[in-house]
């Protein structure tokens, strides 16, 4: 068993075959993971050594102090919070072998083609297609919300390829090369004025078997791992104290006693108890990570991101009055990721009220907890046993 002082000896040995003051920043990247320090909770020979998920901190701390550069995990969080546990449960080990490491060092983007226009909420209503030709499946169909896929090497992508079974047993899991013909990327404007994400329509798009995730038919439960790991990676995310959205409020208020009121004071007292409830609760919840896989509480904790986000980021415009309501960078920005706290508080605004609906809507949510957590009775679904051709749309 390698325990803390083991990984510490490891780290430093690294630091002293590449310095980072002297190294390539890739090129050590690349070193880290061959050495088994990208996750330690990975096994051997895929950037990890088999040892517990909670001795990661200690990899961590050591780089850190030596000034070691990261593999921007912001950037790629698509990648490293969904595709790569997802690989790593039901990939086969020539997929884990091809695309782990370039997935940890940033190499490679990934993104992910799973919510369609008619398919948003209810994603096992899903249309896209996928017929067997050979040895390949030939994809057509329309995925939208995709975050990232201008920037995207790979996507991971479920479509449907039994439509005479009912919906969550037709569908299959791929991996899709997004520079493959067919693949076209059309950007979506949001209310901030930048398009980060995309529609992207899929037309005779040939994806060989070797990148099939799973069985034939059983994708909706490797999704399952997938969206399980989202909702954690975007509600259960780990922040200092005063992290994220409750930092540049409290900074205002401190710095600008002149826009204090009592109101707002009561209210921002009770925004900030709750913003460190839920940081402590995530810090929780990454424990219980440690001893298994992601359950429905990243659902609950996703849910608490949300209403947050939504609250503290109207308190902000409330406190700073008419300056509130100053947007100095509207543009048809490209961004390759979504800065919360760099921003003016109005872009906070208004892009917090997608985190609502990202990463599984407030509604879908709120079943998955009373369901799945509280124990409460499941709603009536009539078209669970229905074939998908026959359903209404």
């Amino acid at each position: 068993m390698i325990d803390a002082e083991e990984l510490r000896r490891r780290t430093r040995e690294l630091l002293a075959a590449h310095q980072p003051a002297q190294t390539d920043r890739l090129d050590f990247l690349r070193a880290r993971f061959d050495a088994g320090l990208a996750w330690v909770h990975y096994p051997e020979g895929l950037g990890g050594l088999g040892a517990p998920r909670s001795l990661q901190a200690v990899v961590d701390t050591e780089l850190e102090a030596a000034g070691a550069p990261d593999n921007d995990p912001r950037r790629i969080g698509i990648g490293l919070g969904m595709a790569a546990p997802t690989i790593l449960q039901f990939g086969t080990e020539e997929q884990k072998q091809r695309y782990l490491k370039p997935l940890w060092t940033g190499e490679e983007v990934w993104c992910q083609l799973f919510s369609e226009p008619g398919a948003g909420s209810d994603l096992a209503a899903l249309g896209t297609r996928a017929v067997r030709e050979g040895d390949d499946w030939v994809v057509n169909g329309q995925k939208v919300w995709t975050s990232s896929a201008h920037l995207a090497r790979w996507a991971i992508l479920i479509a449907r390829t039994d439509p005479d079974v009912p919906k969550h047993r037709g569908i299959t899991y791929f991996v899709c090369d997004m520079t493959d013909p067919g693949v076209e990327v059309r950007p979506l404007r949001q209310i901030t004025g930048e398009a980060e994400f995309n529609e992207v329509f899929l037309t005779d798009v040939r994806i060989p078997d070797s990148r099939r995730l799973g069985e034939v038919g059983d994708g909706w439960r490797v999704a399952q791992t997938t969206l399980m790991n989202e909702r954690v990676s975007i509600g259960g995310m780990r922040l200092p104290r005063e992290g994220g959205m409750i930092g540049p409020v409290s900074k205002t208020w401190r710095e600008r006693p002149e826009l204090r009121t009592h109101d707002l004071h009561q209210r921002l007292l009770k925004l900030w108890v709750e913003a460190e409830v839920a940081r402590l609760t995530g810090e929780r919840l990454r424990q219980q990570l440690v001893a298994g896989q992601p359950g429905p509480e990243g659902s609950g904790m996703k849910l608490a991101f949300a209403r947050l986000n939504q609250e503290i980021s109207g308190l902000e415009v409330e406190l700073l009055g008419e300056e509130g309501l100053l947007y100095d960078d509207w543009t048809m920005r490209r961004p390759e990721l979504v800065d919360f706290t760099g921003r003016d508080a109005g872009y906070r605004y208004l892009r917090s009220k997608g985190n609502s609906i990202e990463g599984g809507t407030t509604e879908v949510l709120l079943n998955i907890v009373a369901e799945r957590v509280l124990g409460l009775p499941a709603e009536p679904r009539t078209d669970k046993d229905v074939a998908w051709k026959d359903l209404a749309r």
